[in-house]
């Protein structure tokens, strides 16, 4: 799984020219695999986690359901998470000059693609079989 899952991580990279890196991690803040350079990515996998925790109940507490994604803007550039599924997020670390929408669609699409890679894996053999 992981190889598929990091075969995912630098398709979006090929995808969004602006792109410094990304990682899935668990929402409890464990590093699952990792595309990032000059970044510690277990540090990051943890900073995720607690920053998920609190866009969980920032969103759970106005009223606006289920978290699905964050962005964080910076001096230097974006951090961006998405919801991969219930179990996993996506975070990815963008230039400044990045175009933010195409950012939010192509992650999109990497994060059902990485939930249903997790799903996949989490699947006994003969239930992905039928």
């Amino acid at each position: 799984m992981e190889t598929e899952l990091l075969a995912e991580l630098r398709a979006i990279r090929h995808r969004l020219p602006h792109l410094a890196g990304g990682l899935v991690a668990s929402v409890d803040g464990l590093l699952v695999a990792h595309d990032t350079h000059g970044t510690e990515p277990s540090s990051l996998a943890a900073m995720t986690a607690a920053s998920l925790s609190l866009a969980q109940r920032l969103a759970d507490s106005t009223g606006q359901g289920e978290f699905r994604e964050s962005l964080v803007r910076g001096e230097n550039g974006y951090v961006a998470t998405y919801a991969a599924g219930g179990s996993c997020v996506l975070t990815l670390l963008a230039h400044p000059d990045a175009n933010v929408g195409r950012l939010h669609l192509e992650a999109r699409r990497s994060a059902r693609r990485i939930a249903e890679l997790l799903n996949d894996a989490l699947l006994p053999k003969d239930a992905r079989e039928l």
